[in-house]
C-alpha cells in the first residue's frame, strides 16, 4: 500500500451519510473538524509544523534545515476539505492527501528543500454552509471583506462569526494576510477533474488553462401565501409560477450563449403542501467562457425572470452573492509544471468551468493546477470517481513538482 493509499483510506467513512454515500462536510461542522485534526496529525506524523491562520485557514510546513524567520518563496500545494451537500470523496480532499502523499516521496527519495514547502486545506471552499464560495482564500486576498463573511448565515440562521467561536477560533483578526506574496513562491492545486475531458482522450493527467468566470445570485419571488383549495386560480399570486418559467428560461439563455447556468438551491415558504407559497427564495449559478458572456447571460435571465415575475403580479429581487472574474493561469507556472512532468509524455492543457482556490490566489500570486482524470465525468455527487492508478499518478506528478520548485 503506497502512502497516498494508506492516507487515503484513513478519511473515507469522515462526513459519508450513510442512506446517500454522499459527504457532508460543511465548514465548522463536526466533519470538518475532524478533518482539521486529521490534518494536524499528517502534519505532526511528517513533523511539519502547523499552522491556522487568522482566516482559518490549515498550512502544514516543510521547513529546509537551518532555516530561521518565517517562511518565504515557498512552494504551497493542497486544496480542501469541506464537500458540497451529498458530494463525492475526491474533490478537495485529493489534493491534499496527494500533497502529503508527494511528501513522503520526496523524503523516501532523500530530497531535503532549499525553499520551504507548505501543504494548505483552505476553508469553506464550496460554500456550502454560508452560501459564499472560497471564503478561506478569500479573505486572505481581500476579495471578501471580513464584516460580510462573519456576517454570513447558514439555514439554520447561524453566522459564520457564532460557528468559528462555537469551534473554539477567534474572529478578532479575520481578513487581508498580509504575509501572503512574501510566504508563496507558488501555489500549485491538484485536483479530481470536474467533467470528462481526460477519459476520452485516455490520459491521467492535465495543466489547467483557465478558469471560467462565475458567479451566484440569489433570485427573491415574493407573492402572496393562500389556501392551494379555497383561492380560485385567478386570484393567486403564486411565485412558484414565476420561478418555474425562469428556470426554463435561464436553461433556454445558457445554450443560446453557450454557457451554463442552475438554479441548483430553492427555498420555498411557508412549504406546505396545501398552501400557495408566499415567497421563493432561488439561487442561480452562471458560468461562461469570458466575463462579456456571463454579464450578458445573467442580465437575460434576470430580464426573462422580472417579466415572468410581472406577468404573475410576483415581486423580484436580485442580488449578487459572489462573482469571480476570469482566471488566466500564469505562462511561467504552467510551463514548470509541463516541464517537470515531460517524462509521463503528453499533457493536454485544459480549461475548467469549475472555481478553485488556485483561482483566487492567482489574483496576488503564482498559481498553476493539476487535474487526475474523472472516468465517469460526475462531480458533486456520490457518483464522483478517480482510479487508485491515476491517484498515486497525481501524487507522483505532485512529488515531480516539488523537485522542480524546491531541489
Amino acid at each position: 500500500m503506497t502512502s497516498f493509499d494508506s492516507l487515503w483510506a484513513s478519511i473515507l467513512d469522515v462526513g459519508q451519510n450513510q442512506n446517500t454515500r454522499g459527504y457532508r462536510r460543511y465548514a465548522w461542522s463536526d466533519a470538518d473538524l475532524t478533518l482539521r485534526e486529521w490534518f494536524r496529525g499528517c502534519a505532526r506524523t511528517r513533523s511539519m509544523d502547523v499552522e491556522e491562520d487568522r482566516n482559518g485557514n490549515l498550512w502544514a510546513w516543510w521547513m529546509p534545515p537551518g532555516w530561521t524567520g518565517d517562511p518565504v518563496g515557498a512552494f504551497v500545494t493542497g486544496s480542501h476539505l469541506d464537500s458540497v451537500p451529498d458530494g463525492g470523496a475526491y474533490d478537495g480532499p485529493l489534493g491534499v492527501v496527494s500533497a502529503f502523499a508527494a511528501v513522503d516521496i520526496l523524503r523516501a527519495r532523500g530530497i531535503v528543500p532549499k525553499v520551504p514547502i507548505a501543504v494548505a486545506a483552505f476553508s469553506d471552499e464550496e460554500g456550502a454552509r454560508f452560501g459564499v464560495a472560497c471564503v478561506g482564500s478569500q479573505l486572505s486576498t481581500g476579495a471578501l471583506a471580513a464584516e460580510r463573511a462573519l456576517a454570513l448565515r447558514d439555514l439554520d440562521g447561524i453566522t459564520l462569526a457564532e460557528a468559528m467561536v462555537k469551534a473554539g477560533r477567534s474572529t478578532e483578526h479575520m481578513g487581508v494576510d498580509r504575509s501572503l506574496t512574501d510566504r508563496v513562491g507558488v501555489y500549485v492545486e491538484l485536483h479530481v477533474e470536474q467533467g470528462r475531458a481526460l477519459d476520452l482522450v485516455d490520459r491521467p493527467l492535465a495543466v489547467a488553462s483557465t478558469i471560467w468566470p462565475h458567479g451566484r445570485w440569489e433570485f427573491v419571488f415574493d407573492g402572496e401565501a393562500n389556501h392551494a383549495g379555497a383561492t380560485r386560480l385567478v386570484d393567486r399570486r403564486d411565485p412558484m409560477l414565476a420561478f418555474a418559467s425562469s428556470v426554463h428560461s435561464a436553461r433556454n439563455s445558457a445554450q443560446l450563449h453557450n454557457a451554463v447556468a442552475t438554479f441548483g438551491k430553492v427555498i420555498v415558504s411557508p412549504n406546505g403542501a396545501n398552501a400557495i407559497p408566499s415567497r421563493i427564495r432561488a439561487w442561480l449559478d452562471a458560468r461562461a467562457a469570458d466575463e462579456g458572456t456571463l454579464t450578458e447571460l445573467v442580465a437575460d435571465i434576470t430580464s426573462h425572470a422580472r417579466a415572468h415575475a410581472a406577468g404573475d403580479r410576483i415581486d423580484l429581487d436580485v442580488t449578487a452573492e459572489s462573482i469571480t472574474p476570469i482566471v488566466e493561469f500564469p505562462d511561467e507556472p504552467r510551463h514548470r509544471l509541463q516541464k517537470a512532468l515531460a517524462h509521463l509524455g503528453e499533457i493536454p492543457v485544459l480549461p475548467t468551468q469549475a472555481g478553485h482556490d488556485a483561482g483566487i490566489l492567482a489574483a496576488q500570486v503564482p498559481t498553476a493546477m493539476l487535474f487526475v482524470r474523472n472516468p465517469t465525468g460526475v462531480s458533486h455527487s456520490p457518483e464522483e470517481f478517480a482510479e487508485a492508478d491515476d491517484c498515486n499518478i497525481g501524487a507522483q506528478a505532485l512529488a515531480e513538482a516539488m523537485i522542480e520548485w524546491v531541489h
